[in-house]
């Protein structure tokens, strides 16, 4: 089974505009994620909207892609690489790895995780990671997105409330009467679903919790999850940069 990591990155940011091209030390942030992803992923592209990307991945001497400006999310924007990726390559792949281009310190680890989603089941059609939450205030963090599970570890639903909800037990103690998950924000999916998934709609539990992995749901695709002890660590604002650069960006390579 053939698998490609695609990182999305986009100039364009509310919070961050020009994140991917951020410094970290003397390197960009891109160039951190391309490196990271690489140890663990044969064949890694940037599926980038601007020339400035392009070019900085060109001069680091990595595989980069032009798509639209127009995308709604990482996931169109890889469906559109992929397309473009097989026509410039010759070659077809099979499992599409959705790279975060925000998470320069991204373990390598976890990516043997998702592969294996596949590769132990070749009738996953979308694949995530997930971990145990274990301390009781995460559970009600509205951006520590929470997952249950069916019996075959698939989602049956994402949300930023808690969930499960346990009733006549004090929030505290909640821990004690449940397992409750937490969703890391990697995706791999089969390069014939991730086509299917560009076509979609965004519906109206997507629009209420702002979760596009509830579009794919309500459309009734499954999703496998692998649990990880691990967490990586996301880069969404400068503030965020200036503080792990502040406590020295070795700690980050778990």
């Amino acid at each position: 089974m053939n698998f490609i990591g695609i990182i999305p990155a986009r100039f364009a940011s509310t919070r961050f505009p020009g994140k991917p091209l951020a410094d970290i030390l003397g390197k960009t942030m891109i160039q951190r994620v391309y490196e990271q992803a690489s140890k663990a992923i044969d064949d890694v592209w940037v599926a980038t909207d601007d020339t400035r990307i392009f070019d900085v991945v060109k001069a680091f001497g990595g595989n980069v892609v032009m798509t639209s400006t127009e995308h709604r999310s990482g996931t169109d924007r890889c469906a559109e690489a992929i397309q473009k990726i097989t026509v410039i390559t010759g070659r077809q792949f099979d499992v599409v790895i959705n790279v975060q281009g925000d998470e320069p310190f991204i373990q390598p680890k976890h990516i043997p995780l998702i592969k294996d989603c596949f590769l132990h089941s070749p009738d996953t059609e979308i694949a995530t990671l997930i971990q145990p939450i274990l301390v009781p205030e995460h559970i009600f963090m509205t951006d520590m997105v929470k997952v249950v599970l069916d019996n075959e570890a698939n989602a049956i639903y994402f949300s930023r409330s808690p969930i499960p909800h346990i009733v006549r037990v004090d929030p505290s103690e909640w821990l004690n009467y449940a397992t409750f998950y937490g969703h890391l924000g990697l995706y791999a999916y089969h390069t014939r679903t991730l086509l299917k998934l560009s076509k979609l709609i965004p519906g109206i539990l997507e629009k209420v919790e702002s979760l596009e992995q509830l579009r794919w749901l309500e459309n009734g695709f499954k999703i496998k999850t692998c649990l990880t002890d691990s967490d990586n660590f996301g880069i969404d604002t400068p503030e965020d940069l200036e503080k792990v650069i502040a406590a020295g960006i070795d700690k980050y390579y778990l």
